[in-house]
């Protein structure tokens, strides 16, 4: 199978998998334990946590373990105090349900290019706004969000400020303390660790009530004996160099707008992760050319993973101002690690094919 779906989860890598099973084989003890094997694993806790700490440029005791993405937004959103909160339209769900849960939101919309302006997050402010939480960048189109900008508006308004940094992590170089940013999510398995790992940073100083209970872990944020396999595994790829695609996604890009007549890139002016694609078909049902592709030997998404099998169309796209029509007629490809200049070829060949016979069999005006 040729994967082009890095946006939903990734490959682990050989190097990442190695220390995973190593980890997983060997080390047994339970690192809250005062005897040799306990301090072992928790040697391992710590080394990870110090390897995700350089990749974030913080503190090692800023990161705690989550068992991925959706555990670390849902702590960032309803671990603050209580207040009004200003998130998104863009949102990964985990974030999106987890300010409904909490309810006192405002969800703010974005540009045609996917991008929230930092004047329509102050003008939500109110005096009890205390959370202000916008992705860094978007796992549907791949626009990077002024993070910096709006976090400096956060702080000004005596609010904290949270970001969804799972789909920027290990894609695009990442400095929280750059960014200024008092909470940041990442999760192991969207850059080459395993799934059920992730983590929280959270900024010295700031405040977070625990969402889980029954032990002192993570300094008391996060009860529950730690996933050290998995932990060790997710410090390993936080090593990693990120993988060079930009070439590759453009190369994919250029391709099929001068190949495919009437397609378009969603987040085409914005800037974006190098890794992700998101492409306009018109008068095609994008579910129809997924298969077709999967047929071929190709993997790639009509949209979040998380929202595969829905009947709505991209809550991201039509909050950019996307006809339903056009957001059902949209495929995401993400690239990766592996993937190379000849399956790209082949990737572009086989969409032209496709989308060809699929227009001759479902004739619709684009």
């Amino acid at each position: 199978m040729n994967y082009f779906d890095h946006n939903a989860s990734t490959p682990i890598a050989p190097e990442v998998l190695d220390v995973l099973q190593q980890v997983q084989s060997e080390v047994y003890g339970n690192p809250s334990s005062i005897h040799s094997p306990g301090q072992r694993a928790r040697q391992y806790i710590e080394e990870a946590r110090a390897q995700i700490a350089r990749l974030l440029n913080c503190d090692p005791k800023e990161i705690v373990f989550t068992s991925g993405g959706t555990e670390a937004d849902n702590l960032a959103i309803l671990g603050v105090p209580p207040g009004h909160i200003i998130t998104t339209a863009i949102e990964h769900p985990a974030v999106l349900a987890a300010a409904e849960h909490r309810g006192n939101s405002t969800i703010v919309t974005v540009s045609a290019d996917g991008v929230v302006s930092p004047d329509d997050i102050r003008a939500a402010l109110r005096p009890d706004t205390v959370l202000i939480s916008v992705m860094h960048a978007n796992n549907e189109t791949g626009a990077i969000q002024p993070v910096a900008e709006i976090a400096a508006i956060a702080h000004e308004a005596g609010a904290l400020f949270h970001s969804d940094g799972v789909q920027a992590t290990g894609r695009i170089p990442v400095d929280v303390r750059a960014l200024g940013v008092d909470m940041y999510s990442l999760s192991g398995h969207k850059f080459n660790a395993p799934k059920g790992v992730g983590a929280l940073y959270v900024r010295d100083g700031v405040k977070v009530n625990a969402r889980q209970f029954g032990g002192r872990h993570e300094r008391e944020r996060r009860a529950g004996t730690e996933n050290v396999p998995g932990i060790a595994a997710l410090g390993s790829a936080a090593a990693l160099a990120p993988p060079d695609t930009l070439a590759l996604r453009d190369h994919l890009e250029h391709s099929i707008l001068n190949r495919i007549p009437g397609t378009r890139v969603n987040s085409a002016a914005a800037p974006r992760t190098p890794n992700t694609s998101n492409i306009v078909f018109p008068g095609l049902e994008a579910e129809a050319l997924l298969i077709s592709l999967d047929l071929a030997g190709f993997a790639v998404a009509t949209g979040a993973a998380c929202s595969s099998g829905a009947v709505r169309p991209s809550h991201v796209l039509t909050a950019m101002g996307l006809s339903a029509s056009d957001a059902k007629s949209s495929i995401r490809f993400s690239l990766g690690r592996g993937n190379t200049l000849e399956q790209v070829d082949a990737l572009i060949a086989n969409v032209e094919r496709s989308v060809a016979r699929l227009r001759k069999l479902s004739p619709v005006d684009a």
